[in-house]
């Protein structure tokens, strides 16, 4: 399974973020915690060249702690400012702006020795559909400046937003790539909600899911569901297990996996199932 599509909207914001980032600073880059590499978008190295870069690490109330602290350490490995937040409850909010003037440093510096002490910085933000950039941008600035909705593509148009402390931040619409070469990055992508739901089967998505979760976290599923599969116990056989558990039966005690389905992916995206990180920086992969 390959997931191809290119919406003729998200080729013209790859150019519209092309010719404004010559007006910009920084790239602020928000990635979904659950997913770190999974939720980059790999055009946006190339888009956005050399100019400095913060990773915000969001939805982190949702993540594997632990796994979060070792995203962290990749991305400084590269040379990037990292910041971790979880916009529900604010956490790390406060810690953008002290963030963005580290990163930029030496930009303020060079607008001191020129007279230009109070010149605002400009920050474009960018992040593929569905990963709280809009939610972060309103909580940033204080007030509903950027339209946020649980769902992709929601952001259309080029928006300028003021932040009090001497700070503009252009929002972009999400952005996906043209191509998933990797099967799974589409399949984690769409775990989390990126990809639209009406692209997928159900059934197939939360198997899979069940099939990693598992894998990397055997215990969430033992307590949540009060299952106790084998070992090597398979994805569709799993969603079996958890609707038989919460009595998901239709005539003649099929299990509805359908409706198990559904619950699980709810269960998961909400948070209710544990924190979960679902990709490993690519030092730490086994071969």
């Amino acid at each position: 399974m390959q997931i191809q599509w290119y919406p003729g909207h998200m080729t013209k914001t790859r150019r519209m973020m092309e010719e404004s980032l010559k007006q910009v600073d920084g790239v602020c880059e928000i990635l979904d915690a659950r997913i770190p590499a999974s939720s980059r978008n790999p055009d946006l190295s190339e888009i956005c060249g050399s100019k400095p870069r913060l990773i915000v690490l969001n939805r982190v109330d949702q993540a594997d702690p632990a796994m979060v602290r070792r995203w962290a350490a990749y991305f400084k490995a590269q040379g990037m400012t990292v910041l971790e937040t979880d916009c529900k409850s604010r956490k790390g909010i406060a810690g953008f702006v002290p963030a963005v003037r580290t990163m930029l440093a030496e930009k303020l510096r060079r607008y001191r020795e020129k007279g230009q002490a109070g010149r605002p910085l400009k920050l474009m933000v960018a992040g593929i559909p569905n990963v709280g950039k809009s939610t972060f941008i309103n909580q940033i600035a204080g007030r509903k400046s950027a339209k946020a909705e649980n769902r992709p593509g929601v952001t259309r148009g080029k928006q300028w937003i003021t932040v009090d402390q001497g700070l503009l931040l252009l929002d972009t619409p999400g952005i996906l790539w043209p191509k998933f070469e990797d099967r799974e990055v589409g399949m984690r992508l769409a775990y989390t909600g990126a990809v639209k739901d009406d692209i997928m089967d159900l059934e197939t998505l939360s198997a899979g899911l069940l099939s990693l979760l598992w894998q990397r976290y055997p215990q969430a599923l033992r307590d949540r569901y009060k299952v106790d599969p084998a070992e090597d116990a398979q994805g569709y056989g799993l969603l079996e297990a958890v609707g038989r558990k919460r009595g998901f039966l239709v005539s003649g005690g099929e299990v509805d996996t359908e409706r198990a389905a559904r619950v699980v992916l709810e269960e998961y995206r909400s948070g209710k199932l544990g924190r979960f990180t679902l990709d490993v920086p690519p030092e730490e992969e086994q071969p």
